[in-house]
């Protein structure tokens, strides 16, 4: 465990959190999880997984703005409107169950209600969500025989086969969580994630899944949730896609017996800030583990005009396909990146702007500054880069993460489905 962190970013006031190390999303009090193979992927490999809270668990979510919504989501969007609790959350890797019609539908029904008779819950209790190749139908006959075996295999200590049952293309588990204080009482948040292609801000091919025992209202959980996917998950691109799977859902326990959160709440900076760590250390997670990645690259934007203005610069240079193969071959070309600021579609006063490629400047008011190119080399051969832009036009700023562009991103997606 680390010592007090402060997450500068994510909070209005400071709020502090202890890092666990090695939780999941089991951690918060109430939580067990799980996973197994039912079939649906060829290898040996968990493709069906849970969580399961003790009592219905407060529940908020978000999901893809791809127009070509996956079946699943829309069943979860119906059951937290019923009552705004989860307490199944259900997810399947190796098919996306997208673009599958009314039968889709009629299977992703049919998962919430055969989870919700397995785990003894109302089917409104259940959330379903499914990512893999789209077009599929479901083998439904696996994937009830598998959800009817779940039981057996959910724990306290399921959190690490839970994320093995999410992953696809992924290479690594992505998790994340931290302690805090909150009306003297400890509180959790945790999270797991998966993702590694069809990524691109207004989320990506990624499913969040984020855990808490603290006590808070639907409202409030639903308006954090949104907050932090505005600042975490919405600013990393891997490929410029964006799926039609994409969901992060929140359930709190409220086991923690706090008073119940809110903004006026004095412990609110500090849940605000362990909130938006989780979800950001697992966007940074997904970013990093970018189809065919060999490097993760952090974009920071200094003195926009606005917010708005910097968040679109930053999403247009870390995009940029460009910049993410000059990224790949460590050449310090800042003309890519300056080439990506001036389309990124806000005004831009082309005679203020900056530009350091980790610890070396190479624009200083939009003037070219002379720099060693055997240090530049070596910065950029390591496995994390971070680009700063200062527009000198204001106070606006915002950070976005991506991954550079490889031979084995191509190679992966050209036999995705084959």
């Amino acid at each position: 465990m680390h010592g007090m962190a402060q997450d500068n970013q994510a909070a209005e006031k400071p709020g502090k959190f202890d890092i666990v190390e090695d939780g999941t999303v089991t951690t918060p009090r109430g939580f067990r999880a799980g996973g197994l193979h039912c079939g649906l992927k060829k290898a040996e490999r968990h493709d069906l997984g849970v969580i399961v809270c003790d009592v219905p668990a407060t529940a908020a979510a978000v999901y893809t703005t791809n127009r070509f919504k996956a079946a699943p989501l829309y069943v979860t969007e119906e059951s937290i409107a019923a009552e705004g609790k989860l307490q199944v959350m259900l997810v399947n890797s190796g098919n996306a169950n997208a673009c599958t019609g009314e039968q889709g539908m009629k299977d992703a029904r049919a998962m919430r209600d055969a989870a919700a008779a397995a785990f003894g819950v109302a089917p409104h209790l259940v959330g379903v969500t499914s990512t893999g190749v789209i077009g599929e139908l479901l083998p439904m006959d696996k994937v009830n025989a598998g959800i009817g075996r779940l039981p057996e295999h959910v724990s306290a200590a399921g959190g690490d086969d839970f994320c093995q049952a999410i992953l696809t293309t992924d290479l690594v588990k992505k998790t994340a969580a931290v302690r805090l204080t909150v009306d003297g009482k400890t509180v959790h948040v945790a999270g797991a994630a998966k993702g590694s292609g069809m990524i691109h801000p207004n989320m990506a091919t990624m499913l969040g899944f984020i855990t808490t025992d603290a006590r808070i209202g639907p409202g409030e959980l639903q308006q954090l949730l949104r907050e932090a996917t505005d600042e975490t998950f919405n600013m990393i691109t891997v490929d410029g896609d964006t799926s039609t799977n994409d969901m992060v859902v929140v359930m709190a326990s409220g086991l923690a017996d706090n008073e119940p959160l809110t903004r006026s709440h004095p412990d609110w900076p500090a849940f605000r800030a362990g909130f938006l760590h989780v979800a950001r250390e697992l966007a940074k997670a997904i970013a990093r583990d970018g189809e065919g990645a060999t490097k993760l690259i952090e974009v920071r934007v200094k003195g926009a005009a606005s917010r708005e203005a910097a968040r679109a610069v930053a999403k247009t240079v870390i995009g940029s396909s460009l910049v993410k193969s000059a990224a790949f071959g460590a050449d310090a070309n800042w003309g890519r990146i300056i080439a990506a600021v001036g389309r990124s579609g806000v005004p831009v006063n082309t005679d203020t702007v900056d530009i350091r490629v980790g610890p070396i400047e190479t624009l200083r008011m939009s003037q070219p500054v002379r720099f060693d190119e055997d240090e530049a080399l070596a910065y950029l051969k390591g496995d994390e880069h971070v680009y700063e832009i200062d527009l000198h036009m204001g106070d606006g700023e915002a950070v976005a993460w991506g991954c550079d562009l490889t031979y084995e991103y191509v190679r992966i997606n050209a036999a995705y489905r084959t």
